[in-house]
């Protein structure tokens, strides 16, 4: 059997969520509501301290719609430069909203308030107008690093100072809380609008939702229209999140207890060092002469699945679908593969060995 661990996407619906989807209550959304929709929506909103959620097919398709709703044509948003809206979103700001994305590199491994306030240009004729600070956390390019709170109401107030809204890319907010013990209403409090995602760590095969005011959401709700996220009987799929909301958030923590178990093992690799996790994404950064994907290619053969992050970094991540046994099994083939990999090198003598953080 493969141990798939290339990301928390992965997971399956369990029997019992496979249940409350086949029995969810529906109806025409677009026309009189859904049900099950409108209780995962208010049981969001509620747990993050916001007025109305909307329900989404994916966490792209919400930020996006949050990128819409708060910028006009013309003007500039700011993230970081490793965030998933500026890496994995298509260039969908310039592409649906119209508005430059500038991106923002700190001295750390993701955006703080200080390199924000330094991004921000000058206000001279013929610079973009700032509209929109988009933040993440947990940060996914970072490693599933946390932004505490502190950090985020920094940030907060820098893009309050230059007139920009902010929006909080909270795809595994979730982790953020588990990890942090800040609640997600604290959080939240520091965003105009939050994306939050239940296909990552919460066990759902689809959905995301966008919270925000219900001025906002009024708003959020004709982009969503527009880019044909508004659907029919969406409870069919929102059950699955409503699911996973009320059983699998209590459960992050063993996500980031197997991700600090299996980043012990690997970390006695020769070749590789691995960041420290925070929550349950662990990040293996490899030697100089190693290849991320024929390292991925060599523990596939060991029977488990990574993901290439960067030429040189390797991505695994923690889930509810991989037991603590399976944690230790594709901690030892992640071993082989990088060693099977720094073998194959020949000599390695006068190669450079990566230090240990």
């Amino acid at each position: 059997m493969t141990i798939d661990i290339r990301s928390d996407t992965v997971t399956r619906p369990s029997p019992a969520m496979r249940r409350a989807i086949a029995e969810a209550e529906v109806g025409d959304d677009v026309l009189d509501g859904d049900p099950t929709t409108r209780a995962l929506e208010e049981k969001v909103a509620a747990l993050l301290g916001k007025e109305r959620a909307l329900f989404f097919p994916s966490g792209t398709m919400a930020n996006q719609c949050a990128i819409l709703t708060h910028c006009e044509r013309g003007t500039e948003l700011y993230a970081d430069f490793g965030s998933h809206i500026n890496d994995w979103e298509l260039a969908g700001a310039a592409a649906l909203a119209g508005a430059q994305l500038r991106t923002v590199h700190g001295e750390g491994p993701m955006m703080d308030a200080q390199a924000l306030e330094r991004g921000f240009r000058p206000p001279l004729t013929g610079s973009p107008r700032p509209s929109l600070v988009c933040l993440e956390n947990t940060h996914n390019g970072a490693g599933g690093l946390v932004t505490p709170l502190a950090g985020i109401k920094a940030m907060h107030d820098v893009a309050r100072n230059h007139g920009c809204a902010i929006h909080l890319d909270g795809a595994r907010l979730w982790n953020a809380s588990a990890a942090s013990g800040t609640p997600l209403r604290d959080f939240a409090h520091h965003a105009d609008t939050v994306m939050v995602s239940f296909s990552k760590g919460l066990g759902a095969p689809i959905g995301a939702a966008l919270v925000g005011s219900e001025a906002l959401m009024e708003r959020a709700n004709e982009n969503r229209k527009r880019l044909g996220g508004v659907m029919r009987q969406s409870g069919i799929a929102s059950a699955g999140a409503l699911y996973g909301l009320e059983h699998n958030l209590g459960r992050l923590h063993e996500d980031h207890e197997k991700a600090t178990r299996f980043a012990s093992i690997v970390d006695r690799a020769i070749a590789a060092s691995v960041v420290p996790p925070e929550s349950n994404i662990v990040m293996i950064d490899l030697t100089p002469g190693l290849s991320a994907h024929d390292v991925v290619r060599r523990v596939a053969e060991h029977g488990v699945r990574v993901g290439v992050w960067t030429p040189t970094r390797v991505r695994a991540v923690m889930h509810l679908d991989v037991t603590p046994a399976q944690v230790e099994q594709a901690a030892e083939a992640v071993l082989a593969g990088l060693d099977d990999a720094w073998r194959a090198l020949g000599d390695t003598s006068e190669w450079p060995v990566i230090p240990k953080r």
